[in-house]
């Protein structure tokens, strides 16, 4: 009995001990890994679609909301310091939707530290905040594809290249082959961005689980080949590049890639294209040199840049246009007769909107029969999202 004693007694001595010690202040929250100072929840969404969002800058002298994306914010909204330290302000309502924010803390650029969301451009990151309330847009109680970030090798660039895949529901148990669809983002974004802030994969499980659409697989790969600049891909300001590079690596190892790694339909009938802005032409470059590979094609907020719309005080830049370079496939009668879907929307707003019509005119002339849709808004991704809810139903009927 007196081993049994003796760690009966230094247990409560323990105890007793542990009774002794002081109650932690209600006022003071016990430290959590990662988050020093108050406890905060940003972005806070309300049901009457607000937003709140705050940030912890105890030494801050100013703080803005960067929410571009987010109608009506223009500059971005001013936060207000409260004596806690937490900066805070509220937005809305706000319509539903997915859209990228960050703060301005002193002039410095930062994500949000309590929101893990997150939404990647060709050299940024910013934070992401959802806004419910839309059922073709929202994450449902639906069946769910599945959205694979992939690496590959680019033999036409020489360097790792990332791309992400949705595959439809039930494409995991290894039955069929499914028809493929190539969507491109825009200028300034990444691979990333219609998964993220473009809800590209909850768009095609609520379309596939109301029958809108037919199972598909999407590939959205990276559209840039080297860091965004203003001169474009690559080429000097004022020219056309000899060689889109994305194009090539398009051609040469993405859908080489996909065709070998993904049980996909090889036949033209059973593959799409489109894109958003820069997307959108690289659709063009893609799509028209290689009619005879694709039956339906998507132009969102986009054209032949340089061709049509605005050019700047120079004019058009010098070399043939593309019109020109694609002459003969553009009057080919033999490669529009399988051609199922041309489809181009853009906004009213948009600053590309001439560039669009351009385009389609030009389509037009050579016995193209484009559909045109001109929406409200301008070159946002609240129109973007819509013209993919739009489009997918369209293909492969």
């Amino acid at each position: 009995m007196k081993p049994f004693i003796s760690i009966f007694a230094v247990l409560s001595l323990f105890v007793a001990s542990a009774r002794a010690q002081p109650t932690p202040s209600t006022n003071t929250p016990s430290p959590i890994r990662g988050q020093a100072g108050p406890q905060i929840v940003s972005p806070e969404v309300s049901a009457d679609r607000h937003i709140t969002f705050r940030i912890l800058a105890t030494n801050a002298i100013s703080v803005r909301l960067g929410a571009g994306d987010i109608p009506g914010q223009g500059p971005g909204a001013t936060l207000t310091k409260g004596t806690n330290g937490v900066w805070e302000v509220t937005i809305g309502p706000i319509d539903p939707g997915a859209y990228r924010y960050n703060f301005n803390v002193d002039g410095l650029a930062v994500i949000d530290p309590r929101n893990p969301a997150t939404s990647e451009s060709n050299n940024n990151v910013w934070s992401l905040v959802q806004v419910s309330g839309s059922e073709w847009m929202d994450k449902r109680d639906v069946p769910h594809g599945a959205v694979a970030s992939v690496t590959y090798y680019s033999t036409a660039l020489n360097k790792f290249r990332r791309m992400h895949i949705y595959t439809p529901p039930d494409y995991e148990l290894g039955k069929g082959k499914f028809p493929v669809f190539y969507l491109l983002h825009g200028a300034g974004d990444s691979d990333d961005a219609w998964t993220s802030v473009g809800r590209a994969s909850f768009i095609i499980d609520n379309l596939l689980a109301a029958h809108k659409a037919k199972p598909m697989i999407v590939v959205m790969p990276a559209g840039h080949t080297r860091p965004f600049s203003s001169g474009g891909r690559g080429a000097a300001p004022g020219t056309r590049p000899a060689a889109d590079e994305f194009v090539q690596d398009f051609v040469s190892d993405i859908m080489p890639y996909v065709e070998k790694h993904y049980r996909v339909q090889k036949s033209r009938s059973q593959r799409a294209i489109a894109g958003l802005s820069m997307g959108g032409s690289q659709t063009l470059n893609i799509a028209i040199p290689h009619l005879d590979q694709f039956a339906y094609m998507g132009v969102f907020s986009s054209g032949i840049f340089g061709d049509f719309g605005r050019r700047g005080t120079n004019g058009p830049p010098p070399g043939p246009t593309f019109e020109e370079r694609n002459r003969e496939i553009l009057d080919n009668p033999k490669l529009k007769k399988d051609l199922k879907l041309v489809w181009f929307s853009t906004g009213k707003d948009d600053f590309v909107l001439e560039s669009t019509r351009g385009t389609v005119g030009m389509l037009k002339k050579h016995g193209f029969n484009p559909t045109y849709i001109e929406s409200t808004g301008g070159h946002t991704w609240i129109n973007w999202r819509n013209y993919l809810n739009e489009f997918a139903p369209q293909l492969f009927q």
